[in-house]
């Protein structure tokens, strides 16, 4: 058992949790028969940022429809129950469900019939590509808005951060408030301090990533007093070169400075981690000491996008 999970003993919830990279190999041999071992391991490798993109892409062209989204879903939703994971926000790339020319509302009427059955609440984000840019992006917007009731609690745009600037969604952000979302973006995951601005200026409540906000005092103070939470995601930096190695992660100097953070796996089936490994880390590599991780545990449901009242312990 990781020394976290016995360690922290308040509940746990994932808030950056992208379903498409979810899919464990043993899943998409279940969407794919004829897949091998050795398919799976050339299409799942990468060494950069820009070759994770690639598998993930990979993954998403497996998707073929509606069944195939429930299968995964349902997979997923069975593995968070096991791991003892008390409610979760998971991201839907939607502007990739739209780039392939799928049926949107045929998939997503069957990943809410799996979230009710589910053992934990599900959540939903959805998410455009930032680098098709607004226009691409705004149905997106429209069909996240469409569906509160639905369990959607929020927009975001993820994709290649350096191609897809924040401010081009800027409009589409303020329209998606006034409409009851809420709102998050990737940002200061592969750029720099700016792009965190960027997304802070166009309205983000959370920041996914965040972590190049070490190299602005001035960001970190915003962050800290603005009381805007960074979903960091360790071993998804690692792996992907965003950050070159452990002892470069940003995470322990994050938390000292006040900034609050919360733990998440990001692509947990590309990125070889769970949520438990993610605390394991930060215990074991950064220092994090029991109390520090029950403070991060507790703001995996703080800063949760859903009414208080509707999490478990919640009033």
């Amino acid at each position: 058992m990781f020394l976290a999970a016995i360690i922290t003993g308040m509940m746990r919830g994932e808030l950056h949790l992208h379903l498409e990279g979810a899919v464990e190999p043993e899943t998409l041999k279940e969407l794919d028969p004829s897949l091998s071992g050795d398919d799976l391991r050339a299409a799942l490798a990468y060494s950069d940022f820009a070759g994770f993109i690639q598998s993930y892409i990979w993954v998403n062209r497996k998707l073929r429809g509606a069944a195939d989204y429930a299968l995964i879903a349902r997979r997923l939703f069975e593995r968070l129950a096991s791991q003892g994971i008390c409610y979760a926000e998971v991201t839907l790339s939607a502007g990739v469900i739209l780039w392939k020319q799928q049926n949107l509302d045929a998939i997503f009427d069957a990943l809410v019939n799996e979230a009710a059955r589910s053992p934990i609440p599900i959540r939903w984000i959805l998410d455009a590509v930032r680098q098709f840019g607004a226009e691409a992006a705004a149905p997106v917007f429209d069909f996240a808005a469409d569906h509160i009731r639905d369990g959607v609690v929020a927009i975001g745009i993820g994709g290649i951060e350096a191609e897809g600037p924040a401010l081009w969604f800027r409009d589409l952000y303020s329209k998606a408030r006034d409409r009851g979302l809420r709102l998050t973006c990737h940002a200061g995951e592969t750029t720099d301090a700016q792009s965190v601005w960027d997304a802070l200026a166009i309205g983000a409540e959370r920041i996914g990533h965040g972590i190049r906000a070490i190299h602005d005092r001035k960001l970190l103070a915003q962050l800290r007093d603005h009381n805007i939470p960074l979903e960091v995601c360790i071993t998804s930096n690692l792996r992907t070169g965003a950050v070159a190695s452990r002892a470069e992660h940003p995470v322990r100097k994050l938390f000292d400075a006040g900034v609050p953070i919360i733990l998440n796996t990001d692509d947990p089936a590309l990125f070889g981690c769970t949520l438990e490994s993610e605390y394991d880390l930060a215990a074991s590599a950064f220092g994090f000491t029991p109390a520090e991780l029950n403070a991060i545990a507790a703001n995996s449901l703080r800063y949760a996008f859903a009414p208080a009242a509707s999490l478990p312990g919640g009033p």
